[in-house]
């Protein structure tokens, strides 16, 4: 569903993500981890169009997305989240699913200006759509209000419910788990594997929370400094000893940081 080969991206001298080869299959749930500042979310940045690559493909069903802008890229198929929750928040709770709903939309400005049957109609069923989606995330009741006024939670969902606006083919979630409560948490385990069965999703999530990573994800991708320093089932990453040292730093380290 999802391909890329030898993916990189630089910053004056600084390799922020190099050689980075994904590949996340229909209907597959992978995860993206790493310590803070190895390049996860620069990662997500490329997939999406935010940042062009210096070297690599990227490839959706096959067809390239290399030079398409973001915008182009949400239309084949590719929405997201992110790890600093970016709602229009000025805007109500529905108009901001409906804002994204505008992603297929087949009328165009003349046919808004003019109230055309079938703008009205499109307009009819993209708010039938909003609705559905905010029902599944238990935010219809409150879909007038400004979304700033949700609370923290309900943002994070609020901002899923708009990435799959889209109709995306993939969700790429970044950090969707930050801020929640333990309690949160669980039911955005139950959200996320109902989502992928129920939309046909392949899902990539980027996650600090490893209970839930490993609980819910089939392969694991691990960066460090921009590199993939492993890669495969959650059990194998566990006992990865170049994982266990890209968060925990080498043992003597680590022995001389606690005597200090």
């Amino acid at each position: 569903m999802l391909v890329t080969e030898n993916l990189g991206i630089s910053f004056g001298g600084l390799r922020a993500v190099q050689g980075l080869a994904l590949s996340l299959p229909r209907g597959g749930l992978h995860g993206l981890i790493g310590p803070n500042g190895a390049g996860k979310t620069t990662a997500f940045n490329l997939l999406t169009g935010v940042y062009a690559p210096s070297e690599g493909a990227i490839a959706l069903s096959g067809r390239s997305l290399l030079g398409l802008r973001p915008s182009e890229i949400a239309a084949a198929g590719v929405s997201r989240t992110f790890q600093n929750i970016r709602l229009f928040s000025e805007m109500s709770v529905i108009d901001n699913v409906l804002t994204a709903c505008h992603v297929r939309a087949r009328t165009g400005l003349f046919a808004a200006i003019l109230r055309t049957p079938g703008m009205r109609t499109e307009e009819a069923a993209m708010r039938k759509k909003a609705e559905r989606l905010l029902a599944i995330f238990e935010l219809l009741p409150r879909a007038h209000e400004r979304s700033a006024s949700l609370p923290y939670g309900d943002q994070r969902r609020l901002e899923i419910a708009r990435a799959l606006a889209t109709d995306p083919q993939v969700l790429l979630l970044d950090e969707p788990a930050a801020g929640m409560n333990s309690s949160e948490k669980v039911e955005l385990r139950k959200l996320i594997a109902k989502l992928r069965q129920d939309f046909a999703l392949s899902v990539l999530l980027i996650e600090h929370d490893m209970g839930l990573v490993m609980e819910i994800c089939e392969h694991i991708t691990v960066l460090d400094h921009g590199v993939t320093i492993a890669a495969g089932a959650p059990e194998r990453i566990q006992s990865d000893p170049r994982v266990i040292e890209a968060y925990l730093g080498e043992p003597d380290t680590v022995t001389a940081g606690a005597s200090a």
